[in-house]
């Protein structure tokens, strides 16, 4: 288990080190970084400062929380199909954004499209709050989840349908596909405090998530209050992927890939899959967020359509294992 995070650990640094020396402007690696430790005059540190350093600490922070919640929404709902935006906060986030992008606020301020995103995600987590109640298990938030999500779904149908500026609608589906790019600090001091506050509350139901692989009345027997750790992991999970879907759009396959490929390692208690899947969900993010500067660089090809083409044949193989009885 140490070797294993000691080994994504330093496969995450690399890759972040990768991501600030990778980029269409024409200088060298030392070049870059030397204007990026010593700052000075000149294009080289404010490209290293104002877009590849945002750009990269954001890979890494999302990439993590994507990981991090996936592996505590499967461990929660002992299912290995479970994800992040099952509990309908990115759905709900995205749709803020949506609307922002269609009634032209986001042209207002630099921050006011990630800050509809934050309000949608903040609106997401009442409903959720109010339709699983305070006493309601786990299928009940899986239901109010896939609502909550149905719903986004048509409203940002409803937003795309409506909408008489193609340009308007153009810029929402490609917003709607995940990106890092154009992303500044204001972007990283936005999102990084409450996906730090989230990770921490998530950290705090690493007792309970090991309970509960021996049943939620065994659980209930050792001590673990399930509507207290259900209300512990919903606001953690809400805390990172509502800003981390604000800053980034839509990054699907995160959550779901890395605790599933990490799990064979970590064996069977979720607590150890935590940190094994926020360190491999910064991995993944990161490698995906250099290959779109490097695949069809032209043609700004989209992060999360990147995670997409990766996640989906995994997900594919997840559903058969489950179909044919397999273990997962």
């Amino acid at each position: 288990m140490r070797a294993l995070l000691v080994g994504l650990s330093l496969l995450v640094a690399a890759l972040f080190l990768a991501s600030l020396l990778t980029g269409p402007a024409d200088f060298g690696p030392l070049e870059g970084l030397a204007a990026l430790i010593f700052g000075g005059d000149g294009p080289v540190p404010i490209v290293m400062h104002e877009i590849r350093l945002p750009r990269a600490i954001l890979g890494l922070a999302v990439g993590a929380g994507l990981g991090l919640t996936g592996a505590a929404m499967q461990g929660y709902l002992r299912n290995p199909l479970a994800e992040p935006g099952l509990i309908g906060v990115s759905g709900m986030a995205a749709l803020g954004a949506v609307i922002a992008i269609q009634t032209g606020l986001s042209l207002q301020a630099i921050l006011a499209l990630p800050a509809a995103a934050l309000a949608g995600a903040a609106l997401g987590v009442g409903l959720l709050v109010a339709l699983a109640g305070p006493r309601g298990g786990s299928v009940t938030l899986i239901l109010a989840g896939v609502a909550i999500s149905s719903l986004a779904g048509a409203g940002t149908a409803l937003v795309l349908n409506l909408s008489p500026n193609p340009y308007a609608a153009n810029e929402i589906m490609f917003w709607l596909m995940g990106s890092l790019a154009d992303r500044s600090m204001l972007h990283v001091w936005l999102a990084l405090p409450p996906m730090l506050v989230g990770a921490a509350l998530i950290r705090t139901t690493a007792t309970g998530l090991d309970a509960l692989t021996l049943g939620e009345a065994a659980a209930t027997a050792m001590g673990v209050s399930p509507s207290a750790l259900r209300l512990r992991l919903v606001a953690g999970v809400a805390l990172i992927v509502g800003p981390a879907t604000a800053v980034a759009g839509a990054v699907g396959f995160v959550g779901l890939v890395v605790p599933h490929i990490l799990r064979p390692w970590v064996g069977a208690r979720p607590s150890a899959l935590l940190p094994a899947s926020a360190l491999g969900g910064a991995a993944l993010l990161l490698a995906a967020d250099i290959a779109v500067r490097l695949v069809i660089p032209e043609r700004d090809l989209k992060l999360g359509v990147l995670t997409a083409i990766v996640g989906a044949p995994l997900f594919l193989h997840l559903i058969w294992k489950t179909r044919s009885g397999g273990r997962v």
